[in-house]
């Protein structure tokens, strides 16, 4: 029997190009400014979801994304590496979320989404790095949650079996199911994307993509797999006090982007003692060690 296996996946801004019109005046982050990129450990993520996939012949992998109608990009790429579908959440009232009204957004999604075997994600993203928004979504389904997993083993008899990679080493732990699992950049690297896949998925889209262009709407409508479902507040009965800004009790007061330029250089000699020497001083001036 297959698994049903949501993916929560993020569109974000390229941080190795952040500049001094990143953030908004409201502490938010200036998207616009900012090319977007399908968030990297999200990529590790699905990658454990085909591969459960695979080995569990029947089940079906879902992409869920919360974002504007663009964020569309991330579900497509990953209908081109295998995923079955994928849903939007979308609306304005989302905008501005922190951590706490992001977990609480996709949580609704996934109730509406219905029962699922296993949600997986990535451990965080690249524009807050908090790791928080997986364990949230765990805690407000009431789901047990492995994080800094490395690799999916199994997922079968009611228990999912996951290696982590934390401080100190590996570890093997089992879960029951569901259960949501938070993965590391670590894991497996996500396949690329499938040829076939590419052409069979290439026009497909959110309903608000191809407003106005009565072709596509046609396409779309002949085509109900290019269909990507969009959801807004409303869809998921949210509660609008606990979304976007309103929702959100922590602001980020200022971002910088700081280059760190080296200001002097030293040659050591290709030598065992000059070697063994250099690093006993850099144990002793705690540079490292």
């Amino acid at each position: 029997m297959g698994l049903n296996i949501i993916v929560l996946a993020k569109q974000v801004p390229d941080t190795r190009n952040v500049g001094k019109d990143a953030m908004k005046a409201d502490g938010t982050v200036n998207r616009a400014a900012l090319p977007a990129i399908f968030n990297p450990e999200d990529l590790n993520a699905l990658e454990q979801a085909l591969k459960l996939k695979e080995m569990y012949p029947g089940s079906k992998v879902t992409v869920l994304t919360m974002g504007p109608a663009r964020a569309a990009e991330i579900v497509r790429e990953g209908l081109y590496r295998g995923a079955d579908w994928g849903v939007v959440l979308s609306d304005r009232a989302f905008a501005g979320s922190d951590t706490l009204a992001t977990s609480y957004a996709l949580s609704a999604a996934l109730r509406k989404l219905g029962k699922a075997d296993i949600i997986i994600g990535g451990r965080q993203a690249i524009d807050g790095d908090t790791a928080q928004v997986g364990p949230q979504v765990a805690e407000k389904l009431g789901l047990p949650q492995v994080t800094y997993a490395e690799d999916i083993i199994s997922a079968e008899d009611g228990k999912v079996t996951v290696k982590r990679r934390i401080e100190s080493g590996v570890e093997t732990v089992t879960a029951p199911l569901p259960a949501v699992v938070t993965v590391n950049g670590s894991a497996a690297p996500c396949r690329p994307r499938n040829a076939k896949a590419v052409q069979k998925y290439k026009y497909a889209a959110v309903p608000s993509e191809v407003a106005g262009d009565e072709k596509k709407k046609e396409m779309l409508e002949k085509r109900p797999y290019l269909v990507i479902g969009e959801w807004t507040a409303n869809d998921v009965d949210a509660d609008l006090a606990q979304c976007g800004l309103a929702g959100s009790p922590t602001k980020v007061k200022q971002i910088e982007n700081i280059v760190f330029v080296a200001k002097e250089a030293r040659k050591v000699e290709a030598e065992d003692a000059a070697l063994e020497d250099f690093i006993k001083e850099l144990i002793a001036n705690h540079t490292i060690g």
